[in-house]
């Protein structure tokens, strides 16, 4: 009787093994249409899936991850508070791209400084605050590629100004100690948003938020993420709620994402596509592949057996 049991056991334990590999073959690894692609699993580090994903390239806004996170710590660090009123210099009202409008002279709080270059990616805003933390966006920039070397980014990521606009794109405002070009991988991307959103979670109450209003004649501002899953876009994907979008001619789109499920967190990121939606398409594919698959044999029965 013992022998049957143990043979029914072995039985059923084949069958599950054989549907679940039938199950993960029907999920192979997906074919990501970008220059570069990762991946990643936030609690352990793991990285699920790669594409040149140690290539360094042009970054666009993704960079103001790490001008997010440095604003971040000097609040931690009691060198500044939320309340800070930020004023706006010549540089930063006429610098160019994506802006909230901010005029010469003009005043707001960092807390909303910060909503505005982590939801509508506000490079005005980004180097208001990276003036008033640094002194100049020169010496802001110290504190960014330190930053990147204390968090352990590789020497392929470097930061070139606040914003992740070429030197190009900043003209006469470029940088004149900083005088290279931002560039970081997609590895380091994923590592520098595993960091900002452990060390400062509440980064997700803002890139989880499809608008923020600002005080007086700024109105009300719309996010660029089109992944939020309650924006009714056709894009929206359950569990997002993060992180950065980015484009320059040089860079393309790219796009820092996060999600979580059940507990599990996954950051994806995606370099230089061709078109807006694309980078958008792209991260879809990773999150599918990052929920539907790379799951142990154990984990697949516990999944049916729910």
């Amino acid at each position: 009787m013992k022998r049957i049991k143990r043979k029914v056991l072995l039985l059923a334990v084949l069958a599950a093994a054989g549907i679940w590999l039938w199950n993960e073959r029907k999920h192979a690894e997906p074919d990501i249409e970008a220059r570069s692609a990762l991946l990643m699993e936030a609690g352990s580090g793991r990285v699920i899936y790669e594409r040149n994903a140690e290539e360094s390239l042009p970054p666009a806004s993704m960079s103001k991850m790490m001008t997010e996170l440095i604003v971040y710590e000097e609040v931690k660090a009691g060198r500044a508070s939320w309340e800070d009123r930020v004023t706006t210099s010549p540089y930063a009202s006429e610098v160019t791209g994506a802006q909230i409008g901010l005029e010469t002279g003009e005043k707001l709080a960092l807390k909303d400084m910060l909503a505005a270059m982590a939801i509508v990616s506000a490079n005005d805003a980004a180097v208001a605050a990276a003036e008033h933390l640094g002194g100049t966006e020169d010496e802001f920039v110290v504190k960014m590629n330190a930053k990147a070397k204390e968090i352990g980014l590789s020497d392929k990521t470097v930061f070139a100004n606040a914003t992740g606009l070429t030197r190009a794109d900043l003209g006469p405002f470029a940088p004149k100690k900083n005088t290279g070009e931002t560039l970081m991988t997609a590895k380091d991307a994923a590592k520098l948003a595993v960091y900002l959103i452990r060390e400062h979670p509440g980064i997700l109450e803002l890139t989880a938020k499809a608008d923020y209003t600002l005080p007086g004649r700024f109105g009300t501002l719309k996010t660029t993420n089109r992944m939020l899953p309650f924006t009714k876009d056709s894009f929206s994907y359950a569990g997002v709620d993060g992180l950065k979008t980015g484009f320059t001619d040089q860079a393309g789109y790219c796009f820092t994402g996060t999600a979580v499920r059940d507990g599990k967190r996954l950051v994806s990121v995606v370099m230089g596509t061709e078109t807006a939606e694309k980078r958008f398409e792209e991260t879809r594919k990773l999150f599918n592949y990052g929920y539907g698959t790379n799951r142990s044999l154990t984990e697949w029965i516990k999944d049916r057996m729910r």
